[in-house]
Parts: structure tokens; sequence; C-alpha cells
């Protein structure tokens, strides 16, 4: 079977599924509109709006399956459904977040939630209800994007986030470093959070001594390369769920600071070992992980594993395969 990802990369999970589902014997391959200084490239034709447009047809023929991501298809108007629907060929639309993240629903259980990357409401509505006319199934990576897109489809999949476990050897944090480092990697200070988490470093060097690196426009070898270096890291603290930065950053050994939104956490594996904390708790929170050495230590492995067990790309993509033989 011949599976098309498109058109919008995010977090390489494109390439990273793509590249699992051909160790099972299928040819997947992303095309990506969506360029970045993040600079993926595996398994995927970077390429742009008008080439997808013009060659629709041709792409339509080839391919058996189309797994969308990010609210996009290849043409800006949808166009394209109606040919595939027509076709009787599989589809299926993976919603990432802010593609449908609707503005006063996500404050309505998180008041720390930033949606200024959505569209407008009406925006949004308007591109779920043309894509739900012809895709009747999608894929979330978890409950803090399902609510949103429920209403939508006739059925919704929760899928965790996939990452290739080959490119993260565990570099726990030793309970012996004098001066810790601290990371924090906002792709977006607004949807991070990242003037309370520094601000909450600025009170904590007031009593401990530790370094702290904010890294911004890298791609991604060079931050892994960088997070392998860290004692703690510092992820989303608004958002109330997980994304890539904490994934890699438990398939690293590292204990890391997310936002895990109450209501959430019995939706998650009962061995999650993020460190929860929001604006209003995350100078404890870093201030705990100072204080005990030996605790960053014991996080960063309960994370090697629970990344291995739930997030390993083999795992995630036998169960992508079930999703896809049953749509």
């Amino acid at each position: 079977m011949n599976i098309f990802h498109g058109t919008t990369e995010i977090a390489g999970q494109m390439g990273i599924l793509s590249s699992a589902l051909e160790k099972k014997g299928y040819h997947s391959l992303g095309y990506n509109t969506f360029h970045s200084y993040l600079g993926y490239k595996d398994y995927l034709v970077n390429t742009d709006e008008a080439y997808l447009e013009k060659n629709q047809d041709q792409l339509i023929a080839d391919y058996d399956l189309f797994h969308f991501h990010y609210n996009t298809t290849m043409c800006k108007s949808y166009s394209d459904l109606e040919k595939i629907h027509a076709l009787g060929k599989k589809m299926v639309m993976h919603h990432w977040g802010n593609d449908v993240r609707f503005h006063e629903q996500a404050k309505e259980k998180n008041p720390f939630a930033y949606t200024g990357d959505s569209p407008p409401n009406e925006v949004m509505h308007e591109r779920l209800t043309k894509v739900s006319s012809f895709i009747s199934e999608a894929i979330v990576q978890d409950y803090e994007v399902y609510e949103y897109v429920k209403e939508y489809y006739q059925k919704v999949h929760v899928l965790p986030i996939a990452i290739d476990l080959t490119h993260f050897k565990p570099a726990y944090p030793s309970k012996d470093k004098k001066v810790p480092l601290i990371l924090h990697a906002p792709t977006n200070p607004d949807f991070k959070g990242t003037r309370h988490v520094e601000a909450a470093i600025e009170k904590l060097r007031e009593t401990y001594e530790f370094t702290y690196k904010r890294i911004e426009k890298m791609n991604h070898d060079e931050v892994i390369s960088l997070y392998k270096e860290a004692d703690i890291i510092v992820d989303q603290i608004l958002c109330g769920s997980y994304g890539l930065l904490s994934v890699e950053s438990m398939a690293l050994g590292k204990p890391v600071v997310t936002f895990i939104r109450p209501d959430l956490v019995p939706t998650f594996p009962d061995t999650l070992p993020i460190v929860n904390a929001n604006p209003e708790t995350v100078y404890h929170a870093v201030e705990r992980l100072l204080k005990f050495p030996e605790l960053r230590e014991d996080i960063g492995r309960q994370g090697r594993k629970y990344a291995e067990e739930n997030h390993c790309k083999h795992v995630v993509v036998d169960e992508l395969i079930k999703i896809y033989q049953n749509l």
C-alpha cells in the first residue's frame, strides 16, 4: 500500500511515521509545505502548495491512502478531498493542536492556555466542517486536542507522538554534578510560557547555583546535542499537555517540567514521570529538582522507560496500521 502524508510537517511526525511504515513493508512519503529552521528532511519531499495543487491528480492516482496533517490537504480549498472520496480511497486527518484549538473552549478548563497561534474560531469551524464532510475519522495526539474535534468526526483516534529512539541515547543527570544545567527551548515563547519560566529562573538564582540556557532558532539535530548536556529541561507550562520536546527529553533520560491539566492526568499512563507545573508552581517544581540531585536521575530513568513503552515509533506505528486497516 502506498501512503501519502501531507502537507504540514509538525514535530517531524510525517517523516518518523513514514520511516516506521517503510520498515513494516509499506511505501510511505511525506509532502511538506511548511519549512522552518528545524530542518526536517527524512522521508520528506519538501515542496510548496503550488506544486501539490498542480500535481494533485497524479498524486491521487499514485497513492492508496491519504494521511493529512494539521488541517491541510493538497488544495487550500480542499477540492482534492472530493476527488479522493469519489475514488473510494481511504483518508484520515491528523490534528495537532493549534490548527483546532478553539479560543474560549481552551480557557474553559485551563486559565493558562495561550491560543494566539490558532486561527479565528469561525475559520477553524469552517475548515473542520469542510474536511469532515469527506473524511469521517481523525487522529489526535492526546485528549487535550480530542475535545476540539470530537463533534466533527464519526470517530477520533488518540495516537501518541512518535520518535526514533535510535537517535536518543540516554544521558542521565549525575547526582554529583555541583552546577546543574537547566534548558528551555521555546519554538514560540508565548505558547511555551517562557516569561513565567524565566521569572522563576531569576528568582531561583538568588538561592541556588546553576546554569540556564535558552535555546532558539536552531535546527533539530543541533538542539538534540545540547539537550544531552542538560540536567533539567523545562518545556511548555501553559498548554495543559506535553509535546515533542517533553518526549525527546524523556527519551534522553532527562527530568522534564511541563504542565499537564489535572483533568487530563488520568488519560495518560499512570507511569508518566513528567514534573507537573504551571506558571504558579514552576518555581517550586524546578527548586525541588535543584535541591534533590538524586531525584533528577530517578525521574530521568523513569522517563526513558516511559518513552520506550509509549512513544517508540514502532510501537506507535503498530497502532497506526490498525487505524488504517479499519478506516
